[in-house]
């Protein structure tokens, strides 16, 4: 089998791998550069090029709005790091690797213990790093953004892991987490008072059983409002926040947005879930006033809502929009912030999206 074959052929394993099985807009992409490489090797592919003729985007496609191909490159890069970390991986004669920085794969030999290529995996000994998953959080805080990342990806395996097997590794004193975990969620802990968790719940109008549209000041009165709803990705994050706390012995006060005013928060610990657009208080905390969430005035996306870069720097989009409504789900964003609350003395973490 020739040399290109070979490449070919570990790329048609990893598509047809537990990790990549039904990512097919990571598939698409991992051949498609795969292809290039092996037909221009070396030739670094641009983000507009695989816009245009991997996903379809129109020729107007702008990188410095539309992020989707950055994104979806970290996540086959995340995808490639976990096939090869796994069982299934460690064993493979080639690694498929997509450098930061450029949208071009790499593809490695596995050095063999003799120290020459070969295809037995039996032989097969660890070869060039590859890249692990990569997550951007957008703090408006001191907070230094790699050790964010490693105590919410702690913080989440233990949300994942359930509240019985929290306490159990919260008491074990061989679990070399915890000593992360608590650090990140100290701030929550240190006061007698429960965490107020502050819940979005849009204002509606209409009736449930006869259909409801969200409430319009310029035509609706305020006592036709319904804001005893909110939405499924809120009721999820809530049971696992309270998950969390369960594992840490403590409880949560949950509190619907409408209901909650500014007093509050200079009175408590506070973590708010939703968008801002449906938990308007958020919008007047000046921390959260670096990435708001505005309806683009222009563009091919005018009118949709986007996370707006206010103080954007070198590099940086302008705009975070998710897929398109009416379009399966590829990305999407939130903002993620912990910060001093408008009492110093409190905290506050944000996760809006």
């Amino acid at each position: 089998m020739s040399e290109r074959d070979q490449y070919l052929s570990q790329v048609d394993r990893l598509c047809g791998s537990d990790v990549l099985h039904g990512s097919e807009s990571l598939c698409r992409l991992l051949r498609y550069l795969a292809q290039k490489e092996v037909e221009h090797p070396g030739v670094h592919v641009k983000e507009y090029q695989i816009a245009t003729e991997v996903y379809g985007r129109p020729t107007d496609f702008d990188p410095q709005v539309d992020s989707t191909i950055r994104v979806q490159a970290a996540r086959l890069r995340g995808k490639l790091g976990e096939y090869y970390s796994s069982s299934t991986g460690l064993g493979d004669p080639i690694i498929v690797d997509l450098p930061r920085g450029a949208y071009s794969l790499q593809f490695h030999y596995r050095i063999p213990a003799n120290g020459k290529p070969g295809t037995n995996g039996n032989e097969l000994q660890a070869g060039p790093a590859v890249a692990a998953p990569s997550s951007r959080f957008w703090l408006m805080t001191a907070v230094a953004l790699s050790a964010v990342v490693v105590v919410l990806a702690v913080a989440l395996l233990m949300v994942v892991r359930g509240p019985d097997t929290a306490q159990a590794s919260l008491s074990s004193e061989s679990d070399s987490t915890v000593p992360a975990f608590r650090t990140f969620w100290q701030p929550f802990l240190k006061s007698p008072e429960q965490p107020w968790v502050i819940f979005s719940n849009g204002a509606f109008v209409g009736r449930p059983e006869s259909g409801m549209r969200y409430f319009d000041p310029k035509r609706d009165s305020i006592s036709q409002i319904w804001d005893h709803y909110t939405g499924v990705g809120e009721v999820l994050a809530i049971h696992e926040l309270d998950q969390v706390f369960g594992g840490l012995r403590r409880k949560i006060c949950v509190k619907r947005g409408s209901l909650f005013s500014l007093d509050d928060a200079k009175n408590n610990d506070l973590i708010f879930v939703g968008s801002p657009s449906e938990n308007l208080t958020l919008s007047d905390l000046p921390s959260m006033r670096e990435f708001v969430f505005q309806r683009l005035n222009d563009g091919p996306r005018k009118g949709d809502l986007a996370i707006v870069n206010t103080r954007p720097q070198s590099g940086e989009p302008k705009a975070f929009l998710a897929s398109p409504s009416g379009m399966p789900i590829t990305e999407d964003y939130a903002v993620v912030a912990l910060m001093p609350g408008l009492n110093p003395a409190r905290s506050l973490m944000v996760l809006a999206g």
